[in-house]
């Protein structure tokens, strides 16, 4: 009697169909995913969980990062409905310096900002408090809770904690780089490089971000000089591209020393052979710092077991050296620093974090 009065009430012959009351809600899925989101308790006329007055607030889960892994892990947290609190400097990660994308799944070519406004979008579907510009500057251990300290001095507790930080831009440290920082000096040529269209340009760093870096100059630059410490690196795709660029000039097994300029800016970049034996200056409006990536992990330096790159070490599982803290991502010491691979890496940590948690009901 129950099936035949779903199906003549919704045309649908599946179960389990939910109701509340005579609004049909759908499926198991649709009724999960609502009551991810608080939408079950509200049409229930309950009020959201949350601290009694003068309480303090314990999340299931803080997660640090708004990048793939971050975002992610919000994602497959929220659906085991769990209390999530995403603490992120900003949203978006690594991706966002991606003018182009060509090996995520589901996209033939979508830039690295397009790739990530649909991961915010989906993230902010589920109940996830997502707390913006608060960058994370100290982790550490209140009994069994964890606890992460903001740069504006608010702490936040949870009962399980997921560090998505990241990575940011290495610097080259060398004369004039912190002079011309702004003025010459970028570390974000998808940001910076349309101010100098139609200009000559450097590009120091031969890996993936380096090459990508230089063919995206070179499609608005009149020359582009590509410096290297090493042969190129990466991708053989991006490799055959550089070096079938005529606008790329390769100066392979060389380096920047010395960044000089006036009060326009860079005017030129003293370049040398990594033996010494050669010096050459070149004239350039703009050098593109593209040398790698520093794990974003000294706020756990104390708590946390890192290797010789600063890089989080997780076992298979996401699990770091202290129970219920997890890590993802480019932070940890996971060889392949790509998006799916990030992303994949935060479905993992929050489905372990999960775990943790019910064995500690």
């Amino acid at each position: 009697m129950a099936l035949e009065d779903m199906r003549r009430r919704t045309g649908k012959n599946f179960v389990p169909q939910v109701f509340i009351g005579d609004e049909y809600i759908g499926g198991y899925e649709d009724f999960n995913i609502l009551d991810a989101r608080g939408e079950i308790d509200r049409k229930l006329g309950l009020k959201a969980a949350g601290p009694a007055p003068g309480e303090e607030r314990v999340y299931d889960l803080i997660i640090i990062g708004g990048g793939p892994a971050g975002l992610t892990a919000a994602v497959y947290g929220a659906r085991k409905n769990l209390d999530i609190l995403l603490l992120a400097d900003q949203l978006g990660g690594q991706p966002m310096l991606s003018p182009e994308i060509e090996n995520y799944m589901g996209y033939q070519f979508i830039t690295g900002p397009e790739l990530m406004a649909k991961f915010e979008e989906q993230t902010r579907r589920y109940r996830v408090d997502l707390k913006v510009s608060k960058l994370v500057t100290r982790v550490g251990m209140e009994g069994p809770l964890k606890q992460v300290t903001v740069r504006s001095g608010e702490t936040y507790k949870g009962r399980a904690l997921i560090i998505a930080s990241g990575k940011r831009s290495r610097v080259l440290d060398i004369p004039g780089e912190n002079d011309y920082a702004g003025r010459g000096v970028s570390y974000c040529a998808t940001c910076d490089g349309p101010l100098y269209a139609g200009e000559t340009v450097m590009v120091a760093g031969g890996g993936n971000s380096g090459m990508q870096a230089a063919l995206e100059m070179s499609a608005i630059c009149s020359h582009v000089h590509l410096v290297s410490l090493t042969r190129l690196s990466g991708d053989e795709v991006l490799i055959g591209k550089v070096e079938g660029e005529s606008r790329i000039h390769q100066h392979l097994l060389w380096q920047p020393v010395e960044i000089k300029g006036n009060e326009n800016g860079v005017s030129s970049v003293v370049i040398s052979s990594t033996d010494g034996k050669e010096t050459e200056e070149v004239a350039v409006k703009a050098l593109f710092v593209e040398v790698g990536l520093r794990p974003n992990s000294a706020f756990a330096v104390d708590l946390l077991e890192l290797n010789r790159r600063g890089e989080i070490v997780v076992d298979c599982e996401c699990r770091t050296g202290v129970k219920g803290i997890f890590a993802a991502g480019d932070v940890t010491q996971v060889r392949d620093k790509q998006i799916v691979v990030a992303a994949g890496e935060g479905a993992k940590a929050a489905l372990s974090a999960y775990e943790y948690l019910l064995k500690q009901r």
